[in-house]
């Protein structure tokens, strides 16, 4: 996703409305996956009635959801800036992103793999925002380096 920028520097607000947009449907569509798949999960069990790897499986659940949710609240709140509501401004709490809660990949590398793809892809939406946020100042990755990321968090 890349801004265009006006003559003066400004981000068009058209781009930052659509990026904003898309970005929200992906992040409701993957908290409705996510949930969708952890009751799926807590209510068939775990193997061998391995309590511990269901409460493993209840705090991955939440630490995804509250990944999401931080994620559908800073972008409900930059919606909010872009229409020029009164009171959503870019020094609110609600305008940072906040730390990411990272996943305990030791834990869900015992999670079937399309929970371990959900709970990725909510780490890699956390990241896009929080690099969106930065005005997107990061420097870009390459896709020799997201392949090795992606391998170095498998391990």
């Amino acid at each position: 996703m890349f801004s265009i920028a006006s003559h003066d520097g400004a981000i068009a607000r058209p781009v930052q409305r659509a990026q904003v947009e898309n970005l929200y449907v992906e992040a409701m569509l993957l908290a409705d996956e996510a949930h969708a798949a952890f009751a799926v999960q807590r209510d068939q069990g775990v193997p061998d009635g391995d309590s511990l790897l269901l409460v493993n499986l209840a705090c991955e659940s939440l630490k995804t959801t509250t990944r999401l949710m931080h994620v559908i609240a800073w972008l409900l709140h930059r919606r909010a800036m872009i229409a020029g509501e009164p009171g959503a401004g870019p020094n609110d709490s609600a305008a940072r992103i906040g730390d990411p809660v990272p996943a305990d990949w030791a834990v869900c590398d015992r999670f079937d793999p399309a929970l371990r793809r959900i709970v990725a892809a909510s780490e890699r939406l956390f990241e896009r925002i929080a690099i969106l946020e930065k005005g997107w100042q990061a420097p870009a990755v390459t896709p020799v380096q997201a392949m090795l990321a992606r391998l170095e968090a498998r391990l």
